[in-house]
């Protein structure tokens, strides 16, 4: 295969991929006070040289009352652009498209880290900071579990100030240089929370009936897209099904909505209403598990998707896209796992014989290795060989 679709570039409105490989948005759980550290730039900077199309920070936070843990990225502050904007600067040289996701945790906010318990905070934990400004809110004042605690429901008139807050983070990320934005709209955080009847429980505008329940992630998309340049793609993150009460079909009508709003990729995830994750249950255990909602969207709602899910193999990417299932794939666990993932996928697909995806410190040296004399053994197997 010498033109394999998982390494042609991609056009966004005037933003232009070298190739189809996303980095999934991942927390990382590593700010301090918000603030980028070393960490961020040197996560996001592995995919970059690694030969990633497009490289996607986590979900950082529209305000204060977002944040899921003392740990969350934010952009509820322009002193936050500064911290963003070297990771951008970086991802930019070595031949990436910087994207950031922009998210807010609702009722699943004020809580320890994942490896910590995602046990609730209290105001005494040594790495908390503006404890009265970290308010737990939600569309309802419903748990997210009978583990958690009861968030207050927001009030009619607060609402519209919220959905300010996602076009002002929006405008921030603008500045900081980043090209391609995504709203987390999917995982039970506060858009999800507002979609799902099973924490939507409102008997305004803004509850009820399918459309009540969509008007705060059309709002959001709305009041971003007018503070996100034209020129530059946004995409947003669903949860295509719940399994409370949220479901593919729904899915679909939202993203035909969403496309009249300026979105122009549906990222297909899945999850995070429940207490269980979806990664523990049966459906999870198949590859690819998630494309068959990216598939749908694409077909029936005539937007470009992102497939998301237990990708994790080359030849799976490319069949997924040569099936006209998704236009983009992005991967998560497999990028920590490993971070050369899209070189190693370019090798094996016949893209790149040249190491020419990756920069020269790399390509260099593995280019002259790949042409050198292994008697008898193909140049695609010489990786790894002890006598090297």
């Amino acid at each position: 295969m010498t033109s394999p679709m998982l390494f042609s570039p991609l056009t966004l409105r005037s933003v232009t991929l070298k190739n189809r490989v996303v980095v999934a948005p991942m927390h990382q759980y590593a700010a301090h006070e918000g603030f980028a550290t070393d960490w961020h730039l040197v996560n996001a900077g592995r995919f970059a040289v690694g030969g990633c199309g497009l490289v996607m920070m986590e979900s950082t936070k529209v305000e204060r009352r977002g944040c899921g843990t003392v740990g969350d990225l934010g952009l509820w502050r322009d002193e936050f652009v500064p911290g963003l904007a070297r990771c951008v600067a970086f991802i930019k040289t070595h031949g990436a498209v910087p994207a950031i996701q922009l998210g807010h945790s609702g009722r699943k906010a004020r809580l320890t880290r994942p490896w910590e318990g995602q046990q609730p905070l209290t105001r005494d934990h040594p790495e908390m900071f503006d404890w009265d400004g970290w308010e737990l809110v939600a569309p309802s004042a419903l748990a997210h579990s009978d583990k958690l605690p009861t968030p207050r429901a927001f009030r009619r008139d607060e609402i519209p100030t919220v959905v300010q807050h996602w076009g002002e983070a929006a405008a921030r990320a603008d500045r900081a240089g980043f090209e391609v934005l995504e709203i987390h709209a999917a995982h039970g955080y506060l858009i999800h929370q507002f979609l799902s009847p099973a924490s939507n429980r409102r008997n305004d505008d803004y509850g009820g009936s399918l459309s009540g329940r969509m008007r705060f992630a059309l709002e959001v998309a709305e009041c971003v897209r007018a503070n996100w340049p034209a020129e530059k793609p946004l995409f947003m993150r669903l949860s295509c099904e719940d399994d409370a009460g949220w479901g593919p079909e729904q899915s679909v009508a939202l993203a035909r909505e969403l496309s009249t709003k300026g979105v122009d990729v549906i990222d297909c995830s899945s999850g995070g209403m429940q207490e269980r994750s979806p990664m523990e249950g049966a459906r999870a255990s198949k590859y690819g598990y998630q494309v068959p909602y990216a598939e749908k969207i694409r077909a029936e709602a005539g937007m470009p998707t992102m497939a998301v899910g237990h990708i994790v193999h080359a030849d799976q990417a490319e069949a997924i896209l040569q099936a006209g299932q998704a236009d983009l794939i992005a991967l998560a666990r497999e990028l920590l796992y490993s971070p050369n993932w899209a070189m190693d996928a370019a090798q094996k697909l016949g893209a790149d014989p040249d190491f020419a995806l990756v920069p020269p410190n790399y390509g260099f040296w593995l280019g002259k290795r790949a042409r050198s004399p292994f008697e008898g053994v193909p140049s695609t197997y010489r990786r790894g060989l002890l006598t090297e």
